[in-house]
């Protein structure tokens, strides 16, 4: 799920995979500076991460040979970058990294506490090419009936085909591997009351060095990265309220972001076989370089620290709200329009399915179950009417 720019675009800001250049193999393996036990387990809970980052790798020559898959690891390391990385622990990459592990911790937590009875289940993973990742899911809980929290950090060379369906803009650039380092949070949150509302959030940072065959080529880093809400129901104090913190992250660094990042939203959850948005929006922006990369590691990290209080309140508003047969089927068909998305458009699904990213991660942003109706028509005027005009027609909330 464009869900993780000049421009490459590879995870979407709905996809689950964040990352997913599968593991592909690098000619010298990483010095890993933890040990996975002979088999592999899966941890089934967490704690917050307190210690402070450690280096776990080397230097490596990389060349993109084939794909390997991830390995699965019985603990979590503290840090997935390599050891030169962790040399400045001030850097960019380090403090996204940082902040995207502190995010991770603190919306389970409160998704936990929220919950009541559903716990995380946590797999952590590294890929041969570099770097790893820790996926976290709730499934079957007291208000979630799905929820997955996603951290990915990876590095090493895309070959051209990756480098090309990554891509959300044309290049003169020749074919050839590309060196790269991405890192990001992504979350989709599905809960069981069809009055309480999915949301979708996914903050991304990229680097890429000169390919190979294009020397003199400068390094190029961007963000991207969004929130959105998708209702089955309209409960306008809720959009409001979704849309004002949203609006509240943008304004306090740039007044213009707002409405550009919203349109953005609007357009890029597009559903054009429907001819209507997946839900009613939020903010997303992509390719995003030409502001101080100070300023836009803040903004990420404020944008991402605005999911707690944009979203929890609602869901605590709705999650008791009584419901019959009838509201969860018309939820279900949201869910179907969620599912056709995701699968057909979000370009992070796309590109991992296509380069043989981890499955489990691409895919479990997708709801527990879904409905499609032959030729479903909502009674004009109804409630449900009212949310598929929404979705149509965008608009302006606040």
């Amino acid at each position: 799920m464009p869900p993780p720019t000049a421009t490459l675009s590879v995870a979407s800001s709905s996809s689950l995979s964040l990352f997913p250049f599968s593991s592909y193999y690098c000619s010298k393996q990483p010095q890993l500076r933890f040990s996975p036990s002979p088999t592999p387990a899966r941890l089934t809970h967490f704690t917050p991460l307190t210690t402070p980052n450690y280096p776990i790798g080397k230097l490596m020559t990389l060349s993109a040979v084939s794909i390997e898959k991830e390995t699965m690891i019985s603990e979590r390391p503290h840090t997935f970058l390599r050891e030169t990385d962790c040399e400045d622990d001030g850097s960019v990459r380090a403090r996204f990294q940082r902040m995207i592990m502190e995010v991770q911790d603190s919306v389970c937590g409160a998704l936990e506490a929220l919950d009541g009875t559903g716990k995380f289940k946590e797999d952590a993973w590294t890929r041969p090419g570099g770097g790893g990742g820790i996926s976290r899911v709730l499934q079957d809980g007291a208000v979630f009936e799905k929820a997955g929290v996603n951290i990915s950090v990876v590095y090493g060379v895309m070959p051209p085909e990756a480098y090309r369906a990554a891509k959300a803009a044309a290049t003169d650039l020749k074919p050839g591997p590309i060196p790269f380092f991405a890192a990001g949070i992504s979350s989709v949150l599905h809960p069981k009351n069809p009055f309480a509302p999915t949301l979708h959030f996914n903050y991304r940072y990229f680097e890429t060095d000169a390919p190979k065959d294009a020397p003199g080529a400068p390094r190029q880093w961007w963000f991207g990265g969004g929130t959105d809400f998708t209702p089955a129901y309209i409960f306008e104090e809720d959009v409001k309220h979704f849309h004002s913190i949203q609006k509240k992250a943008c304004d306090k660094f740039d007044s213009s972001f707002y409405p550009r990042f919203k349109k953005w939203c609007d357009d890029y959850f597009y559903i054009k076989h429907r001819g209507e948005r997946r839900g009613l929006g939020g903010i997303f922006f992509d390719d995003l370089n030409d502001y101080d990369q100070e300023m836009l590691l803040s903004f990420a990290t404020e944008c991402a620290n605005s999911v707690i209080p944009a979203y929890i309140p609602i869901v605590e508003k709705r999650k008791d709200t009584p419901f019959n047969e009838s509201h969860k089927a018309w939820q279900q068909l949201r869910r179907g329009r969620y599912v056709e998305f995701n699968l057909v458009y979000d370009r992070g699904t796309t590109f991992g399915l296509k380069t043989g990213g981890r499955i489990e991660s691409i895919l479990v942003s997708l709801p527990l179950t879904a409905r499609w109706e032959y030729d479903h028509k909502p009674e004009e005027g109804s409630e449900e009417w009212k949310l598929l005009d929404a979705c149509i027609n965008p608009k302006e909330w606040i």
